[in-house]
C-alpha cells in the first residue's frame, strides 16, 4: 500500500498539508467538506503537490517536515513540480 503526503491550495490562497493512502478519495473528501475543519471553510481545494511513500510512517514524517516549512518554502516545493 502506498502513502502520500500532499499540499492543497485552498480558495483563499492558503496551503494545507496532509497525508493519505488514497489521494483521489482524500481530495474528494476535502472538497465535500468532510476531511478537515480547516479546508471546509476554504473550498474548493486544489491538489498542487504530492510525494509518494512506501509506508504511512514515512508519509506522516514528511508531513511534519513540510508543516515546519515557511510559506515561501512550501511555494518553492510546489513550484519545483516534483
Amino acid at each position: 500500500m502506498k502513502a502520500y503526503t500532499y499540499l492543497l491550495r485552498c480558495a483563499d490562497g492558503t496551503l494545507y498539508c496532509g497525508w493519505t493512502n488514497d489521494i483521489e478519495k482524500r481530495l474528494a473528501a476535502h472538497n465535500s467538506g468532510k476531511a478537515s475543519k480547516y479546508t471546509r471553510s476554504r473550498l474548493p481545494a486544489e491538489l498542487v503537490y504530492y510525494e509518494t511513500f512506501e509506508t504511512k510512517q514515512e508519509a506522516m514524517s514528511r508531513e511534519a517536515q513540510i508543516k515546519r516549512l515557511s510559506r515561501r518554502q512550501k511555494l518553492a516545493l510546489v513550484a519545483s513540480g516534483k
